[in-house]
């Protein structure tokens, strides 16, 4: 939308936009500096710091990062079908590849329908589609839903709540759990140092099962959107702002008794809602010609604003001094430092 406006509106080209996940393209945006790669990349989560080292490995040291607004992630289901009422411990339990079992260790996940993980759910075999691992909506959607309701589970909890310094804890935490001890020898190698409670815990929370129950959907949102209309005991995960543009053909689900809608995301009372972000590339601003003018388009009251023409199609608009920081880190050319 931005871009169109902008190509329609000033003296220079349409960019040109590719979708690629955020994930892609941040790994694309981090290859290194040069006509060749992006001069910015959108996110619907924050750069990590893995990508941004990588980044700086690669010589784009100069990262602008703009806070653009807020979106929610959706459950959603047909609307011919009754809305869903979830919590995000029911998520969790249908959706994760290991649950605790009976006896407190780790199975894998064995339940087959909604009734099975809670009894006030459907007798309906769980289906949900959901986008793939480069998505930064799967990225959200894993630590919102998915940790969150492994929160909800008192053994993991705290298991998260340990610190780094409590290696014994956490290695018992792990046994209960009957997690074999090199998970704890992998993530300190990985990390270089010795992990906390809460990167074991990601490592279980995080997990999807890949028995079925869970189907990757691509990037695409619209096939999401025909396969629930076709079938109306699955369930789909999407952003809001796409819930909003077919809610003629789906609704959103109720999680932890709050329906998605812009105000619940803007107050924050939604709980799997997020930050959207884009990044730019320094390096390019002034040698590739409207990088930095297309940003101030994009931060500019009359796109992010309030009555803006982005909240128009479903952004959820960031307040005032938010937006006005967003303008002067355009503006200014403020760099990122992790």
């Amino acid at each position: 939308v931005v871009a169109e406006r902008f190509g329609r509106s000033t003296g220079f080209k349409t960019p040109k936009i590719e979708s690629t996940g955020s994930g892609g393209g941040l790994k694309l945006f981090c290859k290194g500096v040069g006509a060749n790669t992006p001069d910015i990349t959108n996110s619907s989560r924050r750069i990590k710091k893995s990508e941004y080292d990588d980044c700086q490995a690669n010589g784009v040291t100069g990262i602008v990062e703009v806070l653009i607004g807020y979106d929610g992630i959706a459950l959603a289901n047909a609307s011919s079908a009754p809305v869903f009422k979830l919590s995000l411990k029911d998520v969790y339990l249908a959706l994760a590849k290991d649950i605790p079992g009976a006896d407190g260790k780790l199975i894998a996940n064995p339940y087959k329908t909604w009734k099975d993980v809670n009894p006030t759910l459907p007798a309906t075999r769980i289906e949900v589609l959901g986008p793939p691992p480069t998505s930064g909506t799967r990225d959200a959607f894993a630590e919102l839903a998915m940790g969150g309701g492994a929160k909800a589970i008192p053994a993991l909890k705290a298991l998260r709540d340990l610190e780094a310094e409590q290696e014994a804890e956490i290695r018992q935490s792990m046994a209960q759990l009957g997690m074999p001890a090199g998970v704890y020898d992998a993530l300190k190698e990985q990390k270089g140092k010795a992990p906390k409670g809460e990167d074991v815990f990601n490592t279980i929370a995080y997990a999807v099962r890949e028995d079925g129950a869970y189907i990757e959907a691509g990037e695409n949102d619209n096939l999401i959107v025909q396969k629930l209309a076709a079938n109306p005991d699955a369930v789909g995960i999407f952003g809001f702002s796409f819930l909003e543009e077919n809610g003629d053909k789906v609704h959103g689900s109720v999680i932890d008794g709050v329906t998605p809608t812009f105000d619940t995301i803007a107050d924050g009372d939604y709980p799997i809602s997020r930050p959207l972000y884009f990044y730019i590339k320094k390096a390019h601003v002034g040698k590739i010609p409207g990088i930095q003018e297309y940003a101030l388009e994009f931060t500019s009251e009359k796109a992010m604003g309030e009555d803006g023409y982005l909240p128009e199609k479903g952004l959820i608009p960031l307040a005032e001094e938010e937006l006005a920081k967003a303008e002067a880190d355009v503006r200014n050319m403020n760099t990122l430092s992790m």
